[in-house]
């Protein structure tokens, strides 16, 4: 998926819940419309970004018969580097070599889970792509929680996967698949480094500043796969709208959400990606799903969600 998410993913249930909406009081005229209305918005504002990333990601299927698969990574990855160097302004003084460390760990952790994700994406169904991915963070939260229950969560995933593959991922296209758990290998190293980032840099400069770290890692490779292709005004245009799709639009709802949203029923709600995913594909691109694959897909979201709810009720009981 995609650089849209930040380190509120499946493992996100250890961060702290933002600041809850003020709603009217009980006895004041509208309270209850009013109250719904608050409640809702957040959930709204998580669901209008999932539906945000994972159609800049069907549009960016669209345009990899003109820039191939590695161009529209580079960019997707220039344009969001560029609109988050201009909202941001991050400083570059005053940090540490831990600090720059932590940065680059992450900006490689971005555009590697980018790459792999787009070359997922150019050979298998983008439901099933996403599915796959979303392995890495689940398999993250499953580790950090270390409660045997998470066990069965895994388990049901893991037939999910099976069900998805139909029993040989030659099926899917083995390398497809295995760039999508790439991809979701490199999710949980994301997950990872972003909160990391997120401590060590103030607001969003330290997403910026990897943000840049991964469109220049990119670019060669962009280069060497489109060559001239990518200076293509419509090709261009493009790939300005897969970044405002994947990247900027999803960062600005998601922040707006996180402030009103505790942060396990926002990761709850992201775990809904994969389905959201095969929608996209099934609309922009033809992608239909069989029953089974709908099967194994709602088996891995609901894997993922109960993980996310049996760590919140772990830390809950700590």
């Amino acid at each position: 998926m995609n650089d849209q998410t930040t380190a509120a993913e499946p493992a996100a249930a250890a961060v702290t819940v933002p600041e809850a909406v003020a709603v009217p009081a009980l006895g004041e005229p509208g309270a209850r419309s009013g109250g719904r209305r608050a409640a809702l918005a957040p959930v709204a504002l998580v669901v209008a970004g999932a539906l945000s990333v994972q159609f800049g990601a069907a549009i960016a299927v669209l345009l990899m018969p003109r820039a191939g698969a590695l161009g529209v990574v580079t960019l997707r990855l220039a344009a969001a580097a560029l609109v988050l160097l201009v909202v941001c302004r991050p400083k570059l003084r005053g940090h540490s070599r831990a600090d720059w460390g932590t940065v680059v760990a992450f900006g490689v952790a971005m555009g590697g889970m980018n790459t792999l994700f787009y070359q997922a994406a150019d050979r298998i169904p983008l439901g099933a792509a996403v599915t796959l991915e979303v392995l890495g963070p689940l398999a993250l939260s499953v580790i950090a929680s270390r409660r045997l229950v998470n066990l069965v969560w895994a388990a049901l995933a893991l037939g999910g996967v099976v069900l998805l593959s139909g029993g040989g991922f030659d099926r899917l296209d083995p390398v497809g698949a295995a760039y999508a758990l790439g991809a979701g290998a490199m999710w949980a190293a994301y997950i990872v480094f972003s909160a990391r980032t997120g401590r060590r840099f103030p607001q969003a400069d330290g997403l910026a500043l990897a943000m840049v770290v991964a469109a220049l890692l990119s670019l060669p490779l962009g280069i060497m796969d489109a060559g001239s292709k990518l200076l293509v005004p419509t090709t261009l245009g493009l790939g300005a709208a897969v970044a405002l799709l994947s990247s900027v639009l999803p960062y600005t709802l998601e922040l707006i959400a996180l402030r009103r949203l505790p942060a396990p029923t926002f990761a709850i709600l992201m775990s809904l990606e994969p389905a959201i995913a095969a929608m996209a594909g099934f609309l922009l691109l033809d992608q239909a799903l069989s029953t089974t694959d709908a099967l194994a897909i709602a088996l891995v979201i609901g894997a993922s969600m109960g993980a996310v709810r049996s760590q919140v009720r772990g830390a809950s009981k700590r």
